[in-house]
Parts: C-alpha cells; structure tokens; sequence
C-alpha cells in the first residue's frame, strides 16, 4: 500500500479515502476514481445489454454450428469414400471368383465324355424338357422313399 488507503476491503466495500495531501493528490483521486467509475458503467451496460448479449451468443451458436456441419460433411465423404473403396474390392473379388469358376467349368466340359457332352448341350438347347425330366425324376425319388417306409413300417 502506498499510504493512499484505495484498495478494498474483505467486505467488497472502499474504506475512506485519506485525505489528499495537496491539489494534484485529489486531482489524481478524482481521475482513478473517475476511470474506475467509467469501467464499473460499462460492465452494467454490458451486463444490462440482453439483446447484444443474446445476439453475440446466437452467433456463437451459429458458428459453432456450421463447423459441426462442415465437419460432419468430411466425416460422411470419408466415410463415402471408405464404402466405395471396399465395394470395389468385393466387386474385384468377385469378378476373379467368376472367372476361376468358369474356367473350372470350361475344363470339367472339355474333359466329359462325348455322350454327355451332347446331352448338356441339347439340355442348354432345350431347357423344358430337361425340367420335366428332373421333376419327374424328383417326384419317382419321393414315392419310391414313400414305397420303402410303409415296407419296413417306419
């Protein structure tokens, strides 16, 4: 302290100012508490401001906003981009599985007996005929099963 008692007390409130000590001492005193008055009016001003204080936090909000909304957007093209590159390499997959079984069929075919060879083909010609002949063959399966259980009584 510097003799001139300007500091606040425990209790918030200022203790008496001492007596200035000549003319220039009390235009000092009357500045500083000139300034410190300006600071506490401008402190209510902007506490009492509701308007200017919702407007600056609205446009917090707003900001705040549009750099969830910016950061979401390089979140989902990421993610965009993530799906397509696997999608791709299923697709690669795929294709290389499709290839190895048409190769392996292309190979059973070329290695079948002529006889069958003529019948798959004209199967592939005539593709009715080759689905009446399994249906029937499918049901004479069924009761033939049917035949043997009441035979042995299950």
């Amino acid at each position: 302290m510097d003799g001139t008692a300007h500091e606040h007390e425990p209790g918030g409130e200022a203790p008496q100012e001492v007596g200035a000590k000549g003319p220039d001492e009390l235009r000092r005193q009357i500045e500083r508490t000139r300034g410190e008055l300006g600071d506490t009016v401008e402190e209510l001003a902007g506490k009492a401001d509701v308007k200017g204080r919702a407007r600056a936090r609205a446009a917090d909000l707003r900001d705040r906003a549009g750099a969830m909304t910016v950061q979401l957007r390089s979140t989902a093209a990421q993610a965009g981009h993530t799906v397509q590159d696997k999608a791709h390499t299923v697709q690669d997959k795929a294709h290389a599985v499709e290839h190895t079984l048409q190769h392996r069929a292309h190979t059973v075919e070329r290695n079948l007996p002529d006889p069958v060879r003529n019948a798959v083909e004209a199967g592939r010609r005539h593709p009715r005929p080759v689905l009446v002949a399994g249906v029937a063959a499918g049901v004479g399966a069924v009761v033939a099963v049917e035949v043997l259980r009441r035979r042995h009584g299950r």
